[in-house]
């Protein structure tokens, strides 16, 4: 057990620009810590084994470099840079009661897992529109959707994110800390440290408003506007065979979605305007780093079948 205490770190603290913030984990639920550790280490583990199999076999695999596969791979890395960014400290919290961290990497896990959260949104709504090209145009899905854009658009996307977030990191460098450097959370967040700040910070909260309507809502009004598209052509397909096929597939990319968006507008909102007891909003906002990651793979391993055949392969099973 570590000798101090979160209340002794902080009694320690004197200073508007500390050199480490602490994070509590979930308050009031400390005496379940290490129960608590048990399902996050399981998701974690099940993230990394399921999104590296499947970064796998998609690599090894000519026939899944196709678009699809292509962006499932790019939302695969961004899975598993996401949760390996929250998970292991969250795991020395409970585990050590290691709760100071280090304010350059408190700054860049904000940065990490706020642009990584946007580089996500933006590889479904590519992924979307890869499914809109090949059930609405299928004749020239292959022009449309070459290498080359899909490269632009993995970059777009990478770059989207990294340039509006950037900002965040440094904006909160230079805030005033006179309160406390406290954080009721198992990692840094954005707006927990805006609440912390002893400053107007009503530019920042507008900035962080514009950015999420600008990356998460925008991607999600046309993720949803791309799906009523496709919706009303597959059921204009003359075979229901094809309708069925094609039913099959696009319900594991609205399964994804709502994996990802509903724990995430739920965590988004319920910070900035919700009132709820604080392990709550903790524990919704973890569900939101880690459940995606582990489910994604899941999801595309169960409903995929290339996919799924060629996990059994490189496990060694034989399909019945």
């Amino acid at each position: 057990m570590h000798p101090t205490s979160p209340t002794t770190e902080a009694s320690n603290w004197t200073t508007p620009h500390p050199s480490t913030f602490i994070l509590l984990g979930i308050p009031g639920l400390e005496a379940a810590h290490v129960w608590i550790s048990n399902p996050f280490c399981s998701v974690y583990l099940l993230s990394l084994l399921g999104n590296g199999l499947l970064l796998a076999v998609i690599k090894t695999e000519p026939s899944l470099h196709e678009p699809m596969y292509l962006f499932l791979s790019m939302l695969a890395l961004a899975d598993l840079v996401i949760s390996t960014t929250t998970l292991p400290k969250a795991l020395c919290i409970f585990w050590f009661s290691e709760w100071a961290i280090h304010t350059s990497s408190c700054l860049a896990q904000i940065f990490l897992i706020h642009s990584l959260a946007t580089m996500e949104s933006g590889f479904m709504l590519a992924m979307a529109f890869d499914r809109y090209i090949a059930i609405c145009d299928p004749l020239r899905h292959s022009a449309i959707l070459t290498n080359q854009t899909i490269a632009k658009i993995g970059v777009g996307v990478v770059m989207r994110g990294a340039v509006l977030l950037g900002p965040h990191p440094f904006l909160l460098k230079w805030l005033p800390y006179c309160r406390t450097h406290v954080i009721s959370h198992t990692y840094c967040e954005f707006m927990a440290l805006v609440k912390l700040a002893c400053a107007d910070t009503t530019v920042m909260r507008a900035y962080g408003l514009l950015v999420a309507f600008l990356t998460g809502g925008l991607d999600f009004i046309l993720v949803v506007l791309s799906y009523i598209l496709i919706l009303q052509a597959v059921f204009n397909l003359p075979s229901k065979d094809a309708r069925h096929k094609s039913l099959s597939t696009c319900g594991s990319h609205i399964c994804i979605m709502l994996v990802f968006y509903i724990p995430a507008f739920f965590s988004f909102l319920s910070q900035r305007f919700g009132h709820m007891a604080p392990h709550v909003h903790i524990l919704i906002a973890n569900m939101y780093i880690l459940f995606p990651p582990m489910m994604n793979p899941i999801i595309y391993g169960v409903r995929t079948p290339r996919i799924r055949q060629r996990v059994l392969h490189v496990l060694g099973i034989k399909p019945s």
